[in-house]
């Protein structure tokens, strides 16, 4: 039989790599090593160096999956020869010409930007922000959320690198129809320009947290196609 395919997962702003811990026990239970990237949110350059450490810490190949900026880091990181797939959640995915920040500006401002404060070149949301990130979880796990938020550089969303994994690596997306984080009209023009298969789901922002089986199958999905086995 061949060797089931790596998974390594890659946040967004506000968050960590715990933030994918109601998904991980269950596709390593399945036989896959699975790792989530620690990043520091200071530059794009840095958080996608630290992708391809993590890639040489699991065997190849390996599919990256990137929760909101971390599709942006995936969309970069996503053309090392080790990655045979990428997964994005609620995610941004610049081409060569864009910027995170680039992507956004193209549909109405969210909800989240209502409730943020910009501190020691920091970008910190505030407490009634995590509504708008992750209105669907229970109060007691919107606090959790919030209260272990992780607050990027104020330049990351302006910063942009020289590669577009979606253009020659299997793409799928997971739309988060309920977000105010990230536009539903947005993930759908970024979905349906990197021609990725579309998974939509009445998510917030998390749909990791929120909805993880919905989240696992998805994945699971698509490390099961033929051609990503080793």
């Amino acid at each position: 039989m061949s060797k089931k395919i790596s998974i390594v997962f890659c946040h967004g702003i506000w968050a960590d790599g715990s933030c994918f811990n109601k998904v991980i026990p269950t596709l390593e239970a399945e036989g896959h090593e699975v790792m989530a990237v620690q990043y520091g949110l200071d530059t794009v350059a840095d958080d996608v160096a630290a992708v391809k450490r993590t890639l040489r810490r699991v065997s190849s190949p390996t599919i990256l999956v990137g929760h909101s900026y971390g599709g942006s880091v995936i969309t970069y990181a996503g053309s090392d020869d080790r990655v045979a797939g990428l997964v994005y959640i609620a995610a941004l995915a610049p081409d060569l010409n864009e910027t995170t920040q680039s992507q956004l500006n193209q549909f109405p401002v969210s909800d989240i930007f209502s409730h943020i404060e910009v501190a020691d070149g920091r970008v910190w949301m505030l407490p009634k922000g995590v509504e708008c990130f992750a209105g669907d979880l229970p109060v007691a796990e919107q606090k959790v959320v919030w209260a272990t938020h992780f607050a990027p550089d104020a330049d990351l969303f302006n910063q942009k690198m020289d590669s577009v994994a979606w253009k020659s690596k299997p793409s799928c997306y997971i739309l988060a129809t309920k977000d105010r984080t990230v536009q539903p009209e947005l993930q759908r023009f970024i979905a349906k320009r990197m021609g990725a298969k579309i998974y939509e789901v009445g998510s917030s922002h998390v749909p990791m947290l929120s909805q993880p089986k919905f989240v696992i199958d998805v994945i699971r999905t698509h490390a099961n196609r033929p051609k990503m086995q080793a």
